[in-house]
């Protein structure tokens, strides 16, 4: 197989904007990446694109990915819309990696888009509880929101896990948020302000919750054949990892982790010959606090009964032992469902060509971007290594 390099990467900001479409978004985003590119590349360069698009509010659905496409002057360009919920991101990135390997194209867009600030609440939990299971848990009354606190509850139940841990992750996650530019809640907030915030879904508060969000994410990969003619360093695809599971939670053997995350990351470690200790940092899937801390077990970061202890101890903070959400994650930097996984690896990309600005992990060279379908239905795991010196930050 050939190897496959993120030559390009950038998004739009992360928010609320009445004045965007879709597709503006999306050109801010492509605009974005294509400035992050060394060569020059243009529309004649991609032999094809994919697009995670969940389609909030029933827009363009089946053809958004054309529609963006064709938008920013890739008309006639084969492109794909990925559905796969909140996962859709990392699975258009997985199919351009796929399709670079299989020597069916040499330059692949992976992007992502959604809108979903303009509707109303009832709608946006509509939305959010398709990419859930819809015949049992959404037809009796569970919200997304609530299927998290089952799995929050039940990790304090299992290993003790409290809501101050859990308040660690938002308090962590807006700190890096807020050197983030792009991020929607890019601003601070202490213990106090998530322990005392407003309950969702007990034990979940609002502080624990990331928000809905509008938002565009555009990456560009490239073959070994071609790499060189893109980049000035080299951020390798090391490891491809994807994995399914149940998609009710009342179906699983455990609420207290995500099989589809595991074999996402046992597949990935493998392909790419690291381990978890290897990493420096990481974007993993925190649409609820508890998501981050089931990540830390799933991930390998650490046992899973410690994953509290561990964010509570600085283990994750940028001069940590692993930095796992420098954007800000999910929590601060925003969920724009579609273009969630794509935005990960703009911020792996960032890294590892030492560009993250007050964020930047020093001597970054391996980072993992972590992306979770709704409660676990799927995931996607991608390993990027900076493998040609790169930068010294």
């Amino acid at each position: 197989m050939r190897d496959v390099y993120l030559v390009g990467a950038g998004q739009s900001d992360f928010g609320a904007f009445p004045q965007e479409t879709y597709r503006s978004l999306f050109a801010a985003a492509y605009e974005d990446a294509l400035d992050s590119v060394a060569g020059d590349l243009g529309a004649a360069d991609v032999d094809e694109a994919f697009v995670g698009n969940l389609g909030v509010g029933g827009r363009q659905i089946g053809l958004a990915g054309p529609a963006v496409t064709e938008h920013v002057g890739l008309d006639g360009t084969p492109t794909t819309r990925i559905e796969n919920a909140c996962a859709a991101g990392g699975s258009a990135i997985r199919h351009g990696v796929q399709a670079i390997r299989s020597g069916m194209a040499d330059v692949v867009l992976a992007g992502g888009v959604e809108v979903m600030t303009d509707l109303s609440g009832d709608v946006t939990r509509y939305w959010l509880g398709v990419s859930g299971e819809t015949e049992w848990e959404r037809l009796s009354g569970t919200t997304f929101a609530g299927v998290y606190a089952q799995m929050a509850s039940a990790h304090m139940a299992e290993h003790g896990t409290t809501r101050e841990q859990l308040s660690h992750v938002a308090v962590k996650n807006h700190r890096h948020g807020s050197m983030n530019p792009h991020a929607q809640l890019g601003f601070e907030c202490s213990l106090e302000d998530a322990e005392n915030a407003p309950v969702v879904a007990d034990p979940l508060t609002l502080y624990h919750c990331c928000p809905t969000t509008d938002g565009a994410a555009v990456a560009f990969l490239a073959s070994e054949d071609v790499v060189d003619e893109f980049a000035d360093h080299r951020v390798r695809v090391a490891g491809s990892g994807a994995g399914t599971a149940p998609v009710g939670l009342f179906e699983r053997d455990t609420y207290t982790s995500i099989p589809a995350s595991r074999d996402a990351a046992e597949m990935a470690y493998e392909e790419a010959g690291v381990g978890p200790g290897d990493l420096d940092f990481a974007e993993v899937h925190d649409c609820f606090a508890i998501a981050e801390l089931l990540a830390y077990g799933d991930l390998g970061f650490c046992d899973p009964g410690e994953a509290g202890e561990f964010v509570a101890s600085g283990a994750t903070e940028l001069d940590g032992d692993v930095a796992v959400n420098t954007s800000g994650g999910l929590k601060s930097k925003g969920h724009p469902i579609g273009a969630t996984g794509v935005g990960q690896a703009v911020e792996a990309f960032e890294q590892l060509t030492g560009h993250a600005g007050d964020r930047q992990v020093e001597g970054a060279r391996y980072g993992l971007a972590h992306n979770v379908g709704g409660s676990g239905g799927a995931a996607t795991v991608h390993i990027f290594e900076r493998d040609d010196g790169g930068v010294s930050t």
